[in-house]
């Protein structure tokens, strides 16, 4: 694996992290088990930045859950990740570790999904978004404060 970090000093509480499966950067157009390469963004009520890109060797969907554990660690501290397909076992893993996948039509431009967050963090985020946004700045867990039946 090839793995670039941009590393920065400023802090800044609205901003959240997104992952963008993309062997070309522009577009999202990778299946998540299968995906050559993820960029990830760094998402603030007035920018938007790439702060880091992972490229991977190996991307056959061969189905070993062992692939999906390394780019689910490599994205830990996103709030989502949006991909062209997810399988079940991903999903399961992601959600584990509060990562919301997101399937989007093959091509969908990044910058396109980077304005719409933008705009999503300015005025009414989704539940995901939110809830992220809460755990960010220490308040308590969405799903606490309501009862989850099985």
């Amino acid at each position: 694996m090839r793995h670039l970090r941009l590393i920065d000093t400023k802090e800044n509480a609205m901003t959240v992290k997104i992952a963008f499966a993309t062997s070309d950067r522009r577009a999202v157009n990778q299946h998540f088990g299968a995906a050559e390469a993820f960029a990830i963004y760094e998402v603030g009520e007035h920018e938007t930045r790439l702060i880091e890109v992972a490229e991977f060797i190996e991307t056959a969907m061969d189905g070993h859950d062992g692939k999906l554990a390394a780019k689910v660690a490599l994205l830990g501290d996103c709030a989502a990740v949006y991909c062209n397909a997810v399988g079940a076992s991903a999903i399961q893993q992601l959600l584990a570790k509060s990562i919301q996948p997101m399937r989007v039509d093959e091509g969908t431009p990044i910058d396109e999904l980077l304005c719409g967050l933008q705009k999503n963090l300015l005025n009414d985020p989704p539940v995901w978004l939110a809830k992220h946004l809460k755990k960010q700045t220490g308040g308590k867990d969405f799903a606490a404060d309501e009862e989850w039946q099985e």
